[in-house]
């Protein structure tokens, strides 16, 4: 069988509802499968596997929660909201509006540091200017050092090393009066 005699034959079965197609010929064996092949043998699989849940972490809404008062302890013995004082959602978000805002410019994976071993570029506490580095967002192979557009300082560091991160997200609170 000539090459252009199998070409023409791989070209009929992909115009047919065929999904193997095997012809032999003295010591000539010709095996052809289709993609059509390949998805009916997959989801085979598919069905026949165990499934694993594999849970994903999804962003949970922003909504207003009704403090509840803890029941009378028996024992005597302080709950932990006994001895700690409340703070209320409306206040710590009025005292997060205090605070200028570091947001990802980009859709990627947050960095804290150059390197694993690395100490992070900035933490909790340090002071920073406008076209500091203060972290790393890695998109797509690249790594881009992200500057900060204010200054003051560090108060609070809103994503988890090598999180990822969407558009515009919080990532770094400052207090612009420190």
């Amino acid at each position: 069988m000539t090459f252009k005699e199998i070409q023409e034959l791989i070209k009929l079965i992909n115009k047919s509802n065929l999904t193997e197609f095997k012809m032999s010929d003295g010591e000539f064996n010709l095996t052809i499968r289709t993609k059509k092949y390949s998805r009916a043998k997959s989801s085979q699989q598919i069905v026949s596997a165990p499934q694993q849940i594999v849970p994903i972490q999804a962003p949970m809404p922003q909504m207003p929660v009704q403090p509840v008062a803890p029941a009378p302890a028996a024992t005597g013995v302080p709950t932990p909201s006994e001895s700690m004082p409340a703070v209320s959602p409306q206040a710590e978000e009025a005292n997060d509006q205090q605070y200028l805002e570091v947001r990802s410019p980009m859709v990627g994976t947050f960095y804290r540091s150059s390197a694993p071993d690395k100490p992070p570029f900035k933490k909790v506490g340090d002071s920073i200017s406008a076209g500091e580095v203060v972290c790393i967002v890695e998109a797509m192979k690249l790594f881009n050092e992200i500057e900060a557009e204010v200054t003051g300082k560090i108060v609070k560091v809103m994503i988890d090393d090598a999180s990822p991160v969407e558009y515009d997200q919080v990532l770094f609170l400052v207090d612009p009066k420190a």
